[in-house]
């Protein structure tokens, strides 16, 4: 057995999965063999939840059906609307989203089950109940709840209505819907291996999607989209790109919205994102934002070798849809779900309990003090 230590498990390959390759030599992503970009642009965000859970591409027929079932499946029980509504602003909303899973646990119908079946049943819910967990976290003023959640559209524009309070036009919701398929899954991130370490030990889908959110919540892994947008307003006020990263770089501070552990090429996802970013501020008469970013990236990639990864263009998406930057990161969630369940399926469906080893580095051979002859004299 090899005592070498990869830090972080870089390189590690932990297990096999179907669902998704990201090709590290040509930094290409593929969603069950189908290339992100084709996902993009051709597909529709429910389709792409499909294509993650039941392993194809839905016919029409299926299409409409599972349309309907997310339709119907969006309702969340009355009490924990009411209990979301009530949490103070200051809360951190991934803390409450993670919780308010944790509540729906208790009551879904399949809690005890894990089978393939139930587990399916489970992740469309849970797919399906996500915007009105957010809805409730932040119901826009004059909005009827029970409405809200039974908003007719597919999934990008239902978020948009209960995110904004108003109808959206077709462009923002085609710019939303690419958002949420470019973060539905990859790989064997930080959150979704969280995920299936909890599902190994034959624990159940909401407490493995729990385990899930409280990885994503970490500032390493999810929130770099709100940092980057933070940073964008910063430029903004400090009115000169360059100089405004030259006080970055003196101070060794870390540049949100660059680099990724595996795709140390570039990311194609930032390359997607990138051009709704731009038309969305054309569209709307505020480019300086993409401007701002254009001018970042430029500069890193030229002193410092660092692409953009998702979340940098991502930032200024979801700034000009109108979209709350607190529900940023729990936006990527209500993505991110798809991946995860698919995830937690093919864990339960091939089960082995992940349990890797430690390389010891303590104290050998101590030899025992009792206590009352400790610190003695």
């Amino acid at each position: 057995m090899s005592n070498q230590v990869h830090h972080g498990l870089e390189g590690v390959f932990a297990g096999e999965s179907a669902i998704c390759d990201v090709d590290q030599s040509s930094g290409g992503l593929r969603y069950r063999g189908y290339a992100i970009e084709d996902l993009a642009e051709h597909a529709v965000f429910e389709e792409v939840v499909y294509l993650l859970l039941m392993g194809s591409l839905p016919n029409q027929r299926a299409f409409s059906e599972f349309q309907g079932q997310l339709v119907r499946g969006r309702v969340i029980p009355p009490h924990l609307f009411d209990f979301l509504q009530g949490i103070p602003a200051p809360v951190n909303r991934m803390d409450a989203l993670r919780t308010a899973v944790s509540y729906l646990g208790m009551e879904d119908p399949d809690h005890t089950l894990n089978t393939h079946e139930a587990n399916l049943r489970k992740a469309i819910r849970l797919v399906a109940q996500m915007p009105s967990l957010l809805a409730a976290l932040h119901v826009h003023e004059g909005g009827d709840p029970a409405l809200m959640q039974r908003s007719a559209g597919s999934h990008a524009e239902h978020l948009l209505t209960i995110l904004t309070g108003a109808r959206p036009d077709p462009f923002s919701v085609k710019a939303l819907d690419v958002a949420l398929i470019l973060y539905a899954e990859h790989e064997f991130n930080a959150s979704t291996f969280a995920a299936r370490v909890t599902a190994s030990s034959l624990s159940d889908m909401h407490s493995a999607v729990v385990s899930g959110i409280g990885t994503l919540k970490g500032p390493l892994h999810g929130g770099a989209n709100e940092a980057v947008m933070d940073m964008l307003f910063e430029v903004d006020r400090a009115g000169d790109v360059r100089k405004y990263l030259s006080e970055k770089f003196s101070k060794k501070e870390r540049i949100m919205g660059f680099g990724h552990r595996v795709l140390k090429k570039g990311d194609p996802r930032s390359d997607i994102i990138q051009r709704y970013s731009k038309e969305l501020g054309e569209r709307r008469s505020e480019t300086k934002w993409y401007d701002y970013a254009i001018q970042i990236e430029k500069i890193m990639r030229e002193e410092k070798g660092f692409y953009p990864n998702l979340d940098f263009y991502s930032a200024s998406v979801f700034y000009l849809l109108n979209l709350p930057a607190p529900l940023y990161t729990p936006l990527f969630v209500c993505s991110r779900i798809a991946g995860w369940a698919a995830h937690v399926i093919e864990q339960h469906d091939q089960n082995r309990l992940i349990r890797p080893r430690c390389l010891y580095v303590g104290e050998k051979k101590m030899a025992f003090v009792p206590l009352s002859e400790r610190n003695k004299g």
